[in-house]
């Protein structure tokens, strides 16, 4: 399945689930279908296999379908509790800057106010000249767990979606004592969608082609057989520091391309439009304003 956060056009305040019927088509409204539902994704994975089961009956109803002219897509999950990254996870981006290949993962975070919406614009902060681009694979969590062993992992992964990891280079590698969170963390740095695609609809997340192109052109090209440390190895460890809940997020890592490592180095400006993709999910467009 393919899940989704909405707004309809014109309805200011109220945030939808919905259940794609396919990528850029119609949306069925899942409260619409069952008034019991919950109207946010967070709330809806808390319910378990009871929401996910309501989603499924909603989607081969064909009923309560708004069109998707009438939708605005918001990003799959609003203010989760938490937003994990995960730093130099591609073995050919760790080539592209001469560095070893960790031995554990590295781990970071951004806050949740870092996130927008699929087609939401990216704004440039005041304080950064050198505001950059990541694609990304993300995953969000579907259950509760603490100290998950590594072959149950993908058992509290909802599904996967498209990230941006939006970077201001000159306060993560050079300012805050190099501490990479504030460049990581301004707000919209983070746009997410289109849809949070269910773990069963995704053949294979290791093995996905991922792009990034800039007004058009490609400048990051790889797959997610070039994560060193997979889905469940990352579930696994972070889980021995802190509870996973429904609705945390996972951003699990770049491949090579970004524009910090580019002869001369090229930082996003205003009016780009950053374009990231990634096989089965699909793909997030944003404008930089």
């Amino acid at each position: 399945m393919r899940l989704v956060q909405f707004r309809r056009h014109g309805d200011a305040g109220g945030i939808r689930v919905g259940v794609e019927q396919g990528e850029g088509l119609g949306v069925v409204d899942l409260k619409a279908f069952d008034p019991s539902m919950p109207s946010t994704m967070r709330a809806l994975l808390e319910l378990g296999d009871e929401g996910l089961q309501c989603a499924r009956r909603a989607l081969s109803s064909g009923q309560c379908v708004v069109e998707r002219s009438d939708v605005q897509l918001l990003s799959p999950v609003l203010a989760p509790e938490k937003v994990v990254c995960v730093g130099m996870n591609y073995r050919d981006h760790c080539l592209e800057q001469n560095v070893p290949i960790p031995k554990e993962p590295i781990i970071f975070s951004k806050f949740p106010s870092a996130i927008t919406g699929p087609y939401d614009d990216i704004f440039l902060p005041s304080e950064s000249q050198e505001v950059d681009w990541e694609v990304e694979l993300a995953f969000v969590i579907g259950r509760r767990g603490k100290h998950i062993k590594e072959e149950d992992a993908l058992s509290y992964v909802a599904g996967f979606t498209v990230a941006n990891d939006v970077s201001a280079r000159d306060w993560q590698m050079n300012r805050n004592g190099k501490q990479w969170l504030l460049g990581k963390t301004f707000d919209s740095f983070c746009p997410l969608g289109p849809a949070l695609v269910t773990t069963d609809s995704v053949k294979d997340p290791h093995n996905l082609d991922v792009r990034c192109l800039v007004n058009g052109d490609t400048v990051q090209s790889s797959n997610t057989d070039q994560m060193i440390f997979k889905t469940e190895v990352l579930v696994s460890w972070v889980s021995k520091f802190v509870t996973l809940t429904p609705g945390d997020v996972f951003l699990t890592g770049t491949p090579p391309g970004v524009g910090v490592f580019r002869k001369p180095p090229v930082f996003l400006k205003k009016g780009d439009v950053v374009e990231c993709q990634i096989d089965q999910l699909g793909s997030i467009i944003n404008r930089v304003a």
